[in-house]
């Protein structure tokens, strides 16, 4: 289901006292833009909450005002989630989020309440860096490639027939899906699948786009991966049935110091464990297409995988 919060969000950039609109938007979509706040912003009881508002109120929106008049981005939205639930065989309940953010991630995935939800901020997708709001500047017509990589996840973590160890640790958050409890619990194995395989999702529903979009990456960042992917990959081999924040932190975000990503004196490139995961979730793509990889378990992708190197 498409939820648009943008019209709310316009109201807040229209009122007379943005701030004080903004706190009422917050309390009004609580139970979303609080999960999202806690798990790609910060705690927003926490003494920063404030200064983000403040900022995020006042920000000049021309390039997002701009965008939405140039560009239909529910129909976008809409589009996407068709061709993602007929690729992917939607079986549990995905909400689709349209949303202003603070200037973090610029798309991403949630549960709530044990249904699934995938969102992008569009102030990173109005084709314009923007310092006030920290948008990332990417194209509008980027956003169905970052929505179905989203929705991947989101399929991954709560259809009934999932046998992946995320989908096992949202059932027991009650139905929430936290970036960092899952970060400390799950093994690096199942979280740089969970990435390669939305990877793949993206190009199937978004084709043709530069090789190292899909990743996130930057085409120097892309090309540096595949140069080291051979250590990449013995780096994290000893690893993949670990779990551990500082391995997703290593593998998969950006932001992390490169003394924390150096490995036998190489550094590896930021969110290497994309590629890692894309490369290792191929087989069972091969073999029983999409709809059955994203719900399988690493341990099944894994026997796939070791299988097809025997044979090559």
């Amino acid at each position: 289901m498409l939820i648009n919060l943008l019209p709310d969000f316009l109201s807040v950039l229209n009122s007379t006292d943005r701030i004080a609109a903004y706190y009422r938007y917050f309390d009004t979509h609580r139970p979303l833009l609080e999960a999202y706040w806690n798990n790609y912003v910060l705690d927003p009881g926490g003494p920063h909450f404030q200064e983000v508002v403040r900022a995020t109120a006042l920000a000049d929106r021309e390039d997002l005002r701009a965008t939405l008049e140039r560009c239909d981005v529910a129909a976008l939205a809409r589009a996407t989630e068709t061709h993602c639930s007929e690729l992917l065989a939607f079986d549990s309940g995905i909400d689709i989020v349209l949303m202003v953010g603070v200037g973090a991630a610029n798309a991403g995935e949630l549960v709530v309440g044990g249904r699934g939800i995938a969102f992008v901020c569009l102030e990173h997708f109005t084709g314009i860096a923007n310092t006030e709001t920290q948008g990332l500047g990417l194209d509008s017509e980027l956003i169905p490639m970052w929505l179905a990589h989203e929705i991947a996840h989101a399929v991954r973590y709560t259809s009934p027939g999932s046998r992946s160890e995320l989908s096992r640790l949202v059932a027991e958050a009650d139905g929430y899906y936290s970036y960092w409890e899952t970060g400390r619990r799950a093994t690096l194995r199942e979280l740089v699948l969970n990435e390669g395989l939305a990877v793949h999702v993206s190009r199937a529903v978004s084709p043709g786009h530069a090789a190292w979009e899909y990743f996130g990456y930057g085409r120097r960042q892309y090309a540096r991966v595949r140069e080291l992917e051979s250590v990449i990959e013995r780096s994290a081999a000893a690893d993949l049935d670990r779990a551990g924040l500082g391995l997703r932190l290593r593998y998969l975000s950006g932001g992390v110091s490169d003394h924390a990503r150096t490995v036998d004196r190489f550094t590896l490139p930021e969110r290497s464990g994309y590629y890692l995961g894309a490369r290792m979730a191929e087989p069972a793509i091969t073999a029983h297409g999409l709809a059955w990889a994203v719900r399988a378990s690493a341990k099944e992708i894994t026997a796939l995988g070791n299988a097809a190197a025997a044979t090559a």
